[in-house]
């Protein structure tokens, strides 16, 4: 089978930042390989037109047509186009893409099914964060969700938010995300640093990082030895309209706990997991998620979590067996659930063997890449027809 991804970023130095829809696709592109399938990234909003081979995986960079106040259909008339010679030519057999902004609104391939993956929304997203949506990219979004002849879902929680907020009933088939487990081993005693909790991701208000500090109060009255370590990109902050978010959350630890806090900004993803293996536990308060690869990473290395028990989160974490589910808001019970967790190492080895043999069974890229195709193969099927 030949799959096309048509994507706004892709995990590549030739392609530019890339966030968790990236690096999703590739874990799958990937999965696909493995069992045989050919794989082709369509990157748009690029700065050159180029292919190159990354590992076995296909990708051609996009450039946008520039062209005011038409560049977006113009855009999109192009990459039809790109679509239509590629499966014209036998390359590719179907073309799947992101949910974010509807790039698929106005692209109607000849004879190339389109299969829409909800990673979540703009729509999605401004509706957990309580935020006016931009009417042009729900409008784009809403459309694509529509013509599109096939519909997967990361999450139920995600394919039933979705429909509401489009006012929609469609069905969607739930295909979560996946990792490369191969690439996550460890020792659960290996490189461990005690009293040490680990938050990996964006600073930014959507994942509770303005609750964190909060959090981390309440556990040091408990645990004044415990650490409390950051990695990730620093975002702006869109209802204070401070451009750091970690310069407001410094403002909300106390004195004594924020000498215990390290923030060590953006690192490479082969240090990512390192510093996984070197967490005692792992947060993630978040409030806005589809079902967040971060959460499968840390569980792959056997780290016990204390999340976030929104929505989708019961999708990935049982509560009590693999982590704790807790409301962000709540800090006091957060932090009791963290302190639970810091002084009892049997609980800790508990949690991180159950929740690698989640991952193993559920989300290794094996058995996602597996589902995928037959769906695809259903989707090819009945477009036939």
């Amino acid at each position: 089978m030949k799959i096309a991804f048509l994507t706004p970023e892709y995990p590549h130095l030739k392609t530019g930042n890339s966030g968790g829809i990236g690096t999703s696709i590739k874990n799958l592109a990937t999965g696909l390989l493995a069992q045989g399938c050919s794989v082709r990234v369509l990157v748009y909003g690029q700065k050159e037109e180029a292919i190159f081979d990354d590992n076995g995986i296909t990708i051609q960079q996009v450039k946008n047509v520039k062209c005011k106040g038409l560049s977006w259909l113009l855009t999109r008339k192009k990459i039809e186009k790109i679509i239509n010679q590629l499966h014209s030519n036998k390359e590719i057999d179907v073309v799947e893409a992101p949910d974010w902004t509807g790039i698929t609104s106005f692209i109607q391939p000849k004879n190339c099914p389109v299969v829409i993956r909800l990673n979540g929304s703009d729509t999605y997203f401004c509706h957990l964060d309580n935020r006016p949506v931009k009417w042009i990219n729900k409008f784009h979004e809403k459309r694509a969700l529509q013509k599109a002849d096939g519909l997967i879902s990361v999450s139920q929680f995600t394919a039933n938010i979705t429909n509401q907020v489009f006012g929609l009933k469609k069905k969607f088939t739930s295909i979560p995300n996946a990792i490369d487990i191969n690439l996550f081993e460890n020792n659960i005693s290996e490189n461990s640093n005690t009293n040490t909790i680990l938050y990996f991701g964006t600073l930014i208000r959507k994942k509770g990082l303005l609750e964190l500090p909060l959090i981390f109060n309440e556990v040091m009255l408990k645990m004044p030895e415990a650490k409390l370590v950051l990695v990730g990109k620093d975002a702006s902050d869109i209802t204070t309209g401070n451009p750091s978010t970690w310069e407001v959350m410094q403002q909300l630890f106390t004195e004594e706990a924020l000498q215990n806090v390290s923030y060590l900004g953006s690192v490479p993803y082969h240090q990512m997991k390192e510093q996984i293996k070197k967490a005692t536990i792992c947060v993630f308060p978040s409030f806005a998620e589809a079902l967040p690869v971060s959460w499968i990473e840390a569980m792959a290395l056997k780290k016990p979590i204390v999340a976030s028990n929104v929505g989708w989160a019961p999708e990935v974490i049982e509560n009590g067996l693999e982590g704790f589910l807790v409301h962000p808001k709540n800090h006091k019970e957060y932090a009791q659930r963290i302190f639970e967790l810091l002084i009892n190492s049997n609980m800790q080895e508990s949690f991180g063997i159950e929740a690698r043999k989640k991952v193993v069974s559920k989300f290794s890229m094996e058995t996602i890449a597996k589902q995928s195709i037959d769906f695809y193969k259903k989707t090819i099927s009945n477009d036939i027809k």
